[in-house]
């Protein structure tokens, strides 16, 4: 049932350990290309005529999974969601993954992209990483780091995902808004309807909602029965047309 509350056992954790979206589906939810969160979450191999093949590793965490089925938990879908951010700021993804790789091995944690470290620490970090390199990996580096009031803070577009994210007791991930939508607050809880994206208000799952207008139901309609305001309603359908066409 959307919005139903799934209790777990102390054995395992929902958010790591259980493959909750396609890679479509993720992509879908944070509003980047299948094709990018394809590479994030497997790695790529890139040839080119006469020189050695250039490999990227996996950085999104991925399981495994029959082809077609959820491989994405929702600890990897919160570690795309900041990578989502970087690429937005328009630093290139590929120039600063060796930054990437120092910060987690700094942080010294698991899955240190979808942890509160990462906002409270990250910054810092990224910055005394760069002092150590030259050229355009220390420039791309430090594009993603301001100074604000003495400190050394995320720039405005990272900072503004890295917000979307709640952090749980663990200080990991546990709710994500997410930023595919401009008007509509849709988050993604992996303790209510599987991790799949629900309104905020009223808790309906945005499958049911658009399946129920696809079908002939009017927005007055789906309003008034599932409790989302309409102009939340509205903004979902013209995100879904934007990306169908």
């Amino acid at each position: 049932m959307d919005g139903e509350v799934i209790v777990i056992s102390n054995q395992a954790d929902i958010r790591f350990d259980v493959p909750l979206y396609t890679v479509a589906e993720a992509a879908r939810a944070l509003g980047v290309h299948p094709s990018t969160l394809s590479t994030w979450a497997k790695g790529y191999v890139r040839h080119s005529p006469g020189r050695q093949p250039v490999r990227g590793e996996a950085i999104v965490t991925s399981l495994q999974s029959d082809h077609g089925q959820p491989s994405i938990p929702f600890v990897g879908l919160a570690e795309a969601l900041v990578l989502a951010g970087i690429r937005k700021s328009g630093v290139p993804l590929q120039r600063v993954r060796p930054a990437l790789a120092a910060l987690s091995s700094e942080i010294g944690i698991e899955h240190a992209l979808a942890s509160r470290r990462l906002f409270t620490d990250g910054a810092e970090i990224l910055f005394d990483h760069a002092t150590a390199l030259s050229g355009d990996e220390a420039e791309l580096v430090r594009e993603l780091v301001v100074v604000r009031s003495g400190q050394r803070v995320f720039a405005e577009i990272v900072d503004q995902y890295l917000k979307l994210i709640s952090y749980g007791s663990d200080d990991y991930a546990s709710q994500i808004r997410l930023p595919a939508y401009e008007r509509a607050e849709v988050i993604a809880d992996p303790l209510r309807g599987f991790g799949q994206p629900i309104f905020a208000h009223g808790a309906a799952s945005l499958n049911d909602v658009l399946q129920r207008f696809w079908s002939g139901d009017d927005i007055d309609t789906l309003s008034a029965e599932f409790g989302v305001p309409i102009p939340e309603i509205e903004d979902v359908l013209r995100a879904t047309s934007r990306r169908a066409a």
